[in-house]
């Protein structure tokens, strides 16, 4: 799915045509495929498993979301304790990665002082091509780190890795994102409501 068909003059048109290429584009999400992932996130929480998260530009804030939602809003009414690290929140350990190494390697590198087998990465990657995400992917594949990728476009090399890929099939970043962000929030929203302490209360709840 590619948005836009063509140049528009009005915002009024342009909003609910873009309105529509989101809706159009969660729909091609595939239910088993993220129900997989919501089995594979509460595994690994309830083994006390690290999670992982990572990301480029717009995938970054993604990243660093996913830690809030699924530490803090995922913990509250529930016995959980997510242990959820960003890969991409420190900028010190980012920029000399980056500079003295490679900047393909910033997540990599990070992976092989932090995880261990049963840890779980959730890379995060529109096209699907990051060198530095490919990269993550492929240590955590090589060193028993289980993976779940979100990707557009075309699904690219992190969508062929990932064991898990949450794919959306559309061709403009903002779309890719707005439904990885979604994605982001109905996981850790689905997780706290089926551990909530008293699941009476999930309706009189904020999430």
């Amino acid at each position: 799915m590619h948005f836009p068909h063509a140049p528009f003059d009005d915002a009024g048109d342009y909003i609910a045509a873009y309105s529509g290429a989101i809706a159009a584009a969660f729909a091609t999400v595939d239910q088993a495929s993220f129900r997989k992932a919501a089995d594979a996130l509460e595994a690994a929480v309830t083994r006390n498993a690290t999670i992982f998260t990572c990301g480029n530009g717009g995938s970054a804030a993604i990243a660093n979301h996913f830690v809030c939602d699924h530490t803090k809003g995922t913990r509250t009414d529930t016995h959980l304790m997510p242990r959820v690290h960003s890969l991409v929140a420190n900028i010190e350990i980012n920029t000399a990665i980056a500079n003295d190494l490679a900047y393909d390697q910033v997540f990599s590198y990070q992976l092989q002082s932090y995880a261990a087998p049963g840890d779980l990465v959730v890379a995060i990657s529109s096209s699907g091509n990051s060198p530095n995400i490919v990269n993550a992917l492929l240590w955590a594949k090589s060193h028993g780190v289980s993976t779940i990728a979100m990707t557009g476009f075309s699904g690219g090399k992190a969508g062929e890795l990932a064991d898990i890929p949450l794919y959306v099939a559309a061709h403009n970043y903002g779309v890719v994102e707005d439904v990885h962000q979604s994605l982001m929030h109905a996981l850790a929203q689905f997780l706290r409501q089926r551990h909530m302490k008293d699941r009476s209360l999930v309706a009189s709840r904020s999430f």
